[in-house]
């Protein structure tokens, strides 16, 4: 492309040690040259950081920010705030991406003359599994504000993740994302599509994000993991607010966001210490039942998980673990 914009990349950084030259050398070998590739080390206790110095010594586009740990929003944000592109995109310092993501992104937005561009994504198991998200392989599929709002609430093509999209600087003049909350993205990228009157999505996986062995959720990451809940809340409100004949998919996007976090609680390891928002959620879940069953916009998986829970919690969770065995498969 000729007179190339300079595009941002912002990449947090922490305790990617294992990760991290992957992520790097997917970056800096991008077909698309003219970057300046933004690393924060938001605090490293492993080698993270001095990987980060060590490649900014031979690529000059690299700037390495090292700052105390604040959080993914806060190394986001910090990023936001250096970066000098007209353009920004993200990415998860554990994940890596194609050779043209960004070349694949900026032709889209430019051909079709949107701010934001989104890409789909491969998601990949350490098992070796790999499963393909997004709306067609070929397809280029331009869709108005409402449309790829409805998408993103129905989990149809397009998420609400941070990376595998190209956004123009101009959008977070006013936004940032919430520092020391988790789930962030769903707190924020909708707002950043409050600001278009179009987007465009494309069908190539240009991203792949990476899948890591399952934890046992601690109780102190479990409060965090109950934000996904309110955040969506919120996000269903606003939404809705604005186009009200949105609210049946942002009830099922409700509904998934619960069973996200029930699913969380079901690997809590100090689960007895939160009985009060175990019977809050399987209240919310139960009383929805006859919605999912009935709905057209749920899943299969959604009317599998609510039959499963009204044969009691320990048969849901038994059914929840087999099933994400074979996910993994």
């Amino acid at each position: 492309m000729d007179n190339q914009p300079l595009i941002s990349v912002i990449v947090p950084v922490y305790n990617v040690e294992k990760y991290l030259p992957q992520c790097l050398d997917s970056i800096k070998n991008q077909t698309y040259k003219n970057l300046e590739i933004i690393l924060i080390d938001d605090g490293s206790t492993d080698s993270s950081g001095v990987i980060c110095d060590k490649v900014a010594l031979i690529d000059k586009r690299i700037r390495v920010f090292h700052k105390e740990n604040g959080g993914l929003s806060d190394a986001r944000n910090y990023g936001i705030d250096k970066a000098k592109g007209s353009w920004l995109t993200f990415i998860d310092s554990d994940d890596y991406i194609s050779s043209n993501y960004i070349e694949y992104l900026f032709k889209l937005s430019v051909t079709h003359n949107t701010k934001i561009a989104t890409g789909a994504h491969t998601v990949f198991y350490e098992s070796g599994k790999k499963v393909y998200k997004g709306f067609g392989k070929d397809s280029e599929s331009v869709q108005s504000e409402k449309e790829a709002l409805n998408h993103i609430l129905l989990d149809d093509g397009l998420d609400l993740s941070a990376w595998a999209k190209i956004y123009s600087a101009e959008l977070f003049q006013n936004i940032r994302y919430p520092k020391g909350f988790a789930f962030e993205d769903t707190a924020t990228t909708y707002k950043l599509f409050f600001q278009c009157d179009k987007i465009v999505a494309g069908g190539k996986s240009i991203y792949n994000y990476r899948i890591r062995s399952n934890s046992i959720t601690t109780a102190g990451s479990f409060k965090k993991k109950m934000q996904l809940i309110e955040n969506t809340k919120i996000m269903c409100s606003d939404i809705t607010t604005k186009y009200p004949d949105l609210s049946q998919a942002a009830e099922r996007r409700l509904v998934w966001a619960y069973f996200s976090t029930l699913n969380q609680l079901i690997k809590c390891q100090d689960r007895k210490n939160y009985k009060k928002e175990e019977k809050e959620i399987l209240y919310f879940l139960k009383e929805k039942h006859q919605t999912i069953k009935k709905g057209s916009s749920y899943s299969k998986r959604d009317k599998l998980a609510s039959a499963a829970l009204t044969f009691g919690l320990p048969f849901y969770t038994f059914v929840w673990k087999l099933y994400s065995k074979l996910q993994k498969s």
